[in-house]
């Protein structure tokens, strides 16, 4: 297979490098503008995997990652040595008030139709299986009763850039800057550095920042990096058998270990790319602890140990990954834009891009393609957390 140079080397880059090349033999060159990966979504993402999204093709993508999850070890392995990326399993929890009941019953039937393990529970059922939740102002709860939970996702992507490069990927150490083009074709890419590397095929996967990228092609990706802050608490609670809860009011929890980590929508204005060190300590004094109080009466004590600040590559136009050939090049292509569930996504994506770039069919990632963005048809998710 020709040579294809992927700009971006997060883990939606380096699942579809390892793909190209183990699965296709193809000479695959990463162009990384930082190889410590110090703000990318990828080495900051909660690292959470569900089913119970809203469009068919993100059920059909999380169950197709969760089962490669699921045998990473012997997928990944590299001579004797296999990833370890502590997958567990115990669901999301999807909380509704009377007012959201009837969302979450017609959410419940695509997805029982799609073939998503999951469950409505009445209050009464959710006082039963989680005792230290408070259910008053409860009218149901969804809950994923398989195939749903977290992992270690910078592990993850380890595995997949040390998998890329034993099957003879290259990484290199650079930042895009611009393509060479002719007859409607990519013909290289540019660095800063005045570097040249040139290919036969080219990806965009520079995730929250792909849309200069995209620009250099005359194509307007709607992408844009979104802070989003992840609140570490210590509570002398025990929550036994807590899934990942998203809350009425937006915010969520779950445990690590002895931990609680929280978080939820921003205050007031989405600004893009703002700074990831500016945590907002009042989102959490005003807003999610007397949330996470009322909802679990015994994290009234609590403290918060620590806080981080990671991007979404947040899609504009849908909330949805864009995933395909880029329009009017015969050879581009991108992933990028997928919104907060680009880590659980990526094993699936970059397995059908991988496919799709070798000239094989890619049905996954279908209705991802980036042509929708010029027909206007937006492809809306509503279960965006």
């Amino acid at each position: 297979m020709s040579d294809v140079i992927i700009v971006g080397g997060g883990v939606m880059g380096a699942a579809t490098a390892c793909f190209l090349a183990r699965d296709h033999g193809a000479a695959v060159t990463v162009v990384e503008r930082d190889p410590s990966f110090a703000r990318a979504s990828s080495s900051l993402s909660l690292s959470s995997i569900r089913q119970q999204f809203s469009q068919p093709v993100n059920m059909a993508l999380s169950r197709w990652s969760i089962d490669f999850l699921r045998r990473v070890a012997a997928e990944l392995a590299v001579t004797d040595e296999s990833p370890a990326i502590g997958l567990v399993e115990p669901g999301y929890l999807y909380l509704a008030t009377p007012a959201g009941a009837a969302s979450l019953r017609d959410v419940h039937a695509l997805q029982r139709r799609e073939g998503v393990d999951v469950a409505l529970l009445s209050p009464a059922a959710l006082s039963a299986r989680f005792p230290w939740l408070a259910v008053d102002d409860l009218a149901l709860g969804s809950l994923g009763l398989s195939g749903e939970g977290w992992f270690d996702g910078p592990a993850l992507h380890r595995a997949f850039r040390r998998k890329a490069k034993a099957c003879g990927a290259r990484f290199v150490d650079a930042e895009a800057q611009g393509f060479d083009t002719a007859a409607g074709r990519v013909t290289g890419v540019r660095s800063a550095d005045g570097m040249r590397v040139v290919g036969d095929a080219f990806v965009i996967a520079g995730g929250a920042w792909s849309a200069p990228l995209g620009q250099a092609l005359g194509f307007t990706l709607p992408v844009s990096a979104r802070k989003r802050d992840v609140f570490v608490l210590e509570t002398p609670a025990a929550l036994p058998g807590c899934p990942l809860v998203i809350d009425p009011s937006g915010f969520w929890f779950r445990t690590e270990g002895s931990l609680i980590l929280a978080g939820g929508p921003p205050r007031g204005d989405d600004p893009a790319e703002a700074p990831l060190d500016q945590i907002d300590h009042g989102l959490f004094d005003d807003q999610l602890w007397p949330t996470l109080a009322a909802r679990v009466p015994a994290l009234e004590a609590l403290r918060v140990r620590s806080a981080w600040a990671g991007y979404y590559e947040m899609n504009a136009f849908d909330h949805n990954g864009l995933a395909g050939r880029l329009p009017g090049w015969g050879n581009a292509f991108t992933a990028c834009g997928f919104s907060g569930h680009g880590m659980q996504q990526a094993p699936a994506v970059g397995w059908s891009m991988a496919r799709l770039i070798a000239g094989l069919d890619a049905p996954l990632i279908e209705a991802l393609t980036p042509q929708r963005l010029l027909d206007g048809r937006p492809l809306l998710e509503a279960n965006v957390i």
